[in-house]
This record gives C-alpha cells, sequence and structure tokens, in this order.
C-alpha cells in the first residue's frame, strides 16, 4: 500500500497531474517572456531606454571691449597692427565665440631704394650660424617653393637645398606679389576693412561691406537711328553718372563708340579722329577699349568714376543696337531719371570728312498751336538791328533784355523751360551760339530736363549776354522742326535770362501765379 502511495501521482514528471503541472509551468514562462518582449528593442534585443531630455545648453562668456592697437610691426612698407580682447566668464560659462586678437593691416611710407626687403632680411639673420648640426656656414636668401608658405623657408646660397627656419615675422607678404599676409603662421587676406581674415569684400559699387542689396544694375540697349537729315555723325547714347562701376559698353558694327568726359573733352574718338585700341584714363579709373577685327567694340572700366561720361557714338551706318551696363548704388540721384536728353543732341556732320559749314537755322512756319502746348517754335526774330550780313563783319546791335514786373510774368508763362542754370562753355556753332548749361534748379518745365544741357541762341552776337562761369535765371522754348531733326532748347535772341540772385528766384516764383493756365514744373 505504501508501494502504491509512492507509485501514484506524487511524482510530478509522471501522471495526468504532472502534465497538467507542465502545461502550466509554459503558460507562465510564454506570458513572462511576452511581457518582457514588450519592453525589449526588436532590433537590438536589449531593453529599450527612454531618452532623457537633453541637459539645458550652459551659456558662453561675452567679449569685453577691444584693447588699443599696437605699434606697426614694420617701420615701413607694409605691417600689421594687433588688437586683443578678454572674454568675461563665470566658471559655469563656455568660452566665447570668436577670436580673442585681431590684426589688421598698416601701410607706411614706401621703404627707401636699396632696403632688403622683409622676408629676405629674416633669412639673412642666420648668415655664418651653425645649422644641421654641421659647423658649415651658409648665405640664405628666401625660398618661394615649400608648401608652407608662412614658414621661413631660406635657400642656401650656391646649394641646392633650403631648410626651414621656424615661422616668418608677422606681417610677412605669403608670397611674392601676393596682398595676404602671415600673421600667426598662417596665410590671411586683407579684407576691404583693413582687418586680416574678417573676409569682407566690397560690394559692386566698391562699398565695404554693404550687401549685395546695395547696388542697382542699370543694363540697356541703345536704338537710335542715323540723324535723318543724311549726315551721318556723333549721337548721344548714354551718360554714365559719377559713381559708376563695373561700366561695359558693346556695339557691333562699323561704327565707332566715343566717350566725352564731363568738361567737353573727348576721351576716345572724338573731333573725327580714331584712336588705337589700349587702355586710357578717364573719370578717376582705368577704361580699356578694344576693337576687334570684325569692328566689335567694347568699353569696360572697374570705376567707381568720380565724374559724369558721356557714350557716343560716331556712326557710319544704322545703329544695330548699342548695349551698356554699369552699377550704381542704391539711392543714386540719377537712378529712375532718364540717361540721355533728347534735347541736347550735337548737330549732325558728315562722316569721313571735316564736318561741313552748318547752315543757319531755318525753322520752318508753326503750325497753329494747341492750348497749354509748344510743340513747335514760331519763326525766329532777330535782335534790334541785327542781320546775318552785320552778323557776319561783326555789326551787330545794341541788346534789349527785358525787364520789369510784367516782362518777366510773359515770359514765364509763355516759356517750356524756367531754369536756374550755370554756362560750362560757349561755342559758335555757324550762325548760331551754342551754351552747354549746367541745369542747378528748373523752376518751369514741360519737357524732360537733365543736368547738362544745350542752350542755343540764334545769333553770334552775345545778345542775350551770357558769359562762361556766370549763373542765370533763363527763360527757354522747345524747338522742333518740321522734319524733327532738330529737338532743342532755345533761348531767343530777346528773351528772358538775367544773372541768378535769390532775390530774381523770389520773383520767378510768384510769377508762375499769374499764369492762365500755370502748370507745375
Amino acid at each position: 500500500m505504501a508501494g502504491g502511495g509512492r507509485g501514484g501521482g506524487s511524482d510530478p514528471r509522471g501522471g495526468p497531474h504532472g502534465a497538467g503541472c507542465r502545461r502550466l509551468w509554459w503558460l507562465l514562462l510564454l506570458a513572462w517572456l511576452s511581457l518582457v518582449g514588450t519592453a525589449q528593442d526588436p532590433a537590438l534585443g536589449t531593453p529599450a531606454r527612454v531618452p532623457e531630455p537633453p541637459a539645458p545648453a550652459r551659456p558662453r562668456g561675452t567679449w569685453g571691449s577691444w584693447g588699443p592697437w599696437s605699434s606697426c610691426s614694420s617701420s615701413c612698407g607694409d605691417g600689421v597692427a594687433l588688437r586683443s580682447r578678454r572674454c568675461l566668464r563665470t566658471s559655469e560659462e563656455q568660452p566665447c565665440s570668436g577670436d580673442p586678437r585681431q590684426y589688421r593691416l598698416c601701410q607706411l611710407q614706401g621703404c627707401p631704394s636699396g632696403s632688403v626687403p622683409f622676408r629676405a632680411m629674416q633669412c639673412s639673420l642666420y648668415d655664418n650660424r651653425p645649422v644641421l648640426g654641421t659647423s658649415a656656414r651658409y648665405r640664405w636668401v628666401p625660398f618661394h617653393g615649400a608648401p608652407n608658405l608662412c614658414d621661413l623657408n631660406c635657400l642656401a646660397e650656391g646649394h641646392n637645398f633650403y631648410y626651414s627656419f621656424g615661422r616668418v615675422l608677422d606681417g610677412t607678404r605669403c608670397s611674392p606679389g601676393s596682398p595676404d599676409l602671415c600673421v600667426g603662421g598662417r596665410c590671411l587676406s586683407v579684407g576691404c576693412d583693413g582687418i586680416l581674415g574678417s573676409g569682407v569684400r566690397p560690394d559692386t559699387c566698391g562699398h565695404c561691406g554693404s550687401g549685395h542689396g546695395s547696388c542697382v544694375l542699370v543694363h540697356r540697349l541703345f536704338q537710335g537711328t542715323d540723324p535723318s537729315s543724311g549726315y551721318l555723325g556723333y549721337v548721344n547714347v548714354t551718360k554714365i553718372p559719377a559713381g559708376a562701376t563695373h561700366i561695359k559698353v558693346t556695339d557691333k558694327s562699323r561704327n565707332y563708340l566715343a566717350l566725352m568726359a564731363s568738361d567737353g573733352r573727348y576721351v576716345l574718338n572724338g573731333d573725327w579722329a580714331i584712336t588705337w585700341p589700349g587702355p586710357y584714363e578717364a573719370a578717376g579709373t582705368l577704361l580699356t577699349y578694344s576693337r576687334a577685327p570684325d569692328g566689335t567694340e567694347s568699353l569696360e572700366a572697374p570705376g567707381p568714376t568720380h565724374e559724369d561720361l558721356h557714350v557716343m557714338v560716331l556712326l557710319q551706318e544704322p545703329n544695330p543696337g548699342i548695349e551698356y551696363q554699369f552699377w550704381l548704388p542704391r539711392g543714386h540721384p540719377q537712378l529712375g531719371r532718364s540717361d540721355t536728353s533728347p534735347l541736347r543732341q550735337p548737330q549732325p556732320r558728315g562722316a569721313g570728312s571735316p564736318p561741313p559749314p552748318e547752315p543757319p537755322l531755318t525753322p520752318a512756319p508753326a503750325p497753329p498751336p494747341q492750348p497749354g502746348a509748344f510743340a513747335t517754335e514760331p519763326p525766329l526774330r532777330s535782335p534790334p538791328g541785327w542781320s546775318q550780313d552785320g552778323a557776319a563783319t561783326g555789326r551787330c546791335g545794341r541788346c534789349r533784355p527785358p525787364k520789369g514786373r510784367s516782362q518777366r510774368i510773359r515770359h514765364f508763362c509763355q516759356s517750356d523751360f524756367v531754369f536756374h542754370g550755370r554756362i560750362l562753355a560757349r561755342r559758335v556753332v555757324g550762325q548760331e551760339t551754342r551754351y552747354e548749361v549746367e541745369v542747378k534748379e528748373p523752376y518751369r518745365r514741360r519737357f524732360p530736363l537733365v543736368s547738362r544741357e544745350y542752350l542755343w541762341v540764334p545769333n553770334t552776337c552775345g545778345c542775350p549776354p551770357l558769359r562762361e562761369g556766370g549763373e542765370y535765371l533763363l527763360m527757354a522754348r522747345r524747338h522742333v522742326n518740321r522734319e524733327h531733326t532738330l529737338n532743342r532748347i532755345l533761348l531767343q535772341d530777346d528773351g528772358y535770362a538775367r544773372p541768378w540772385t535769390p532775390r530774381e528766384a523770389r520773383l520767378v516764383r510768384e510769377a508762375a501765379r499769374h499764369c492762365p493756365h500755370p502748370r507745375p514744373p
């Protein structure tokens, strides 16, 4: 009976009770493994950890103010000056971001002729001194073929080896002809602010550190044709204002580009004389003029220009188009204005020969004027006592300039242009006189008026009397002939031209209130 008890279900590995226990044990094991598997990384088989939030970034210290600049590293020529600053921080703050030292270029007076170059002087300090652990003596000269430009690499004279004596002194040129300098063993470029390694470069307009949006590109195509009078000659293309940079003018024809300075002096291809291609100085910049065998011409200049330049073309055939471009600082007074004046057109001249004598002006009869408009000029009158024969022989009548309030009002109301102008130049053209005028302030303008204009007077007797360099208050009218080959500013011989004074300017402004149909300038 006892034996039967031992052989019963007391053994967990046998009998029905043992099988049930094993099944229960496996179910518990599977349940435990499933719970553990949900907390495991399926790819790595390791328990996944919840990421901890990043620790807050430690603040950085702040820089103190810059100290004074040191003296220049050289006594002549180029050198560098140094200034430094301190990082102000606590033990919990990170170091400051940036460089504690700053170097700038200092350019002194040129070294005397015969002076030893800076790098050669440093090499010469080791002349006749033992090197390489031997008692041999050498004379050393700079060697520029080594990889590190800012090491003092010196070649033994008369031998085919060089030796590096460490770093060159600060302010040494990285290589002959290079603008870059060595500082602390590094070759640094000089920014336009004079600071080494700043990376600041001038913008397209030549301004230092102004950014890319500080300049405006002027890019246009001039498609004016030859004068309809039958002559081929000089025609205005555009005015390049003072301050322009990256100038380029291109012409692809048998015509010739011409360039005139602000004082009326030709720089290129003026007065019917063709100049050779090459470099030319104009308006404070170096101009490069090129002409290819196929006739293609170009004018290029880096700028900035110090004065206005007038681009013209000497026409030999119809103009296929002249392309020009330049950059101006944003806000330049010339932006938004027309860069050519339809009123300032040089008289057409015959091509291939000296300019022919210009015939006297014979304006066509004027059509009935429209109210408030002066499309054409009525026939010109001669000054009292003046005739064409008298002008040729020097017999001119006395000038009778208008005077008084009524005359001032009449001329003001009948004029297309009233302005304060300065006479720059005077030239007799045929039996007329042409004045080059700087427009200083307009009081009335019914048509476009730019800063430089030609003012025509239909006689050579000096009526009205205008002297070069003088400033006048001028009242003139627009003159367009029937063929539309002339479009000019005309001051009649009895026109209003008085020396400018503040009082005269005030009286003219008052005259504007008396016009029947006044138009603002």
